[in-house]
């Protein structure tokens, strides 16, 4: 018998249910970690890849953009390249992330996860 009275046999379902959504999320956060997404800026000039846990892993940048006067321009193409490419992780992590929660967070009355 659990402690939520005429509940019984429901809440161990939906124990077991969070069980398995906790296991799947595990897997779904070591995979993200070998998944990448990348993100260009300056018509290709510059290549950003990140991984899915929203980690720079590359920066490539084309000689051509490396041009010493004119350092702001080059700055402002990697910090563009950069926010597209976490951007691209972060979008990749929740489509990944609401693949395992669709149809058991709705099930659980009350259970608020942040970010999810």
């Amino acid at each position: 018998m659990t402690g939520f009275p005429g509940l019984g046999g429901n809440m161990q379902n939906m124990l077991k249910q969070v069980q398995q959504m906790q296991e799947k999320m595990a897997q779904v956060q070591a995979d993200l970690e070998k998944r990448i997404v990348d993100a260009e800026a300056g018509g290709g000039m510059i290549k950003v890849t990140a991984n899915g846990k929203q980690r720079i892993v590359r920066i490539k940048l084309e000689k051509e953009v490396v041009n010493p006067a004119d350092r702001e321009m080059l700055e402002d193409l990697i910090v563009a390249a950069v926010n597209k490419a976490l951007e691209a992780s972060s979008s990749l992590a929740q489509s990944e992330v609401a693949k395992v929660t669709s149809g058991i967070l709705p099930n659980i009355p009350g259970l608020n996860i942040p970010g999810l």
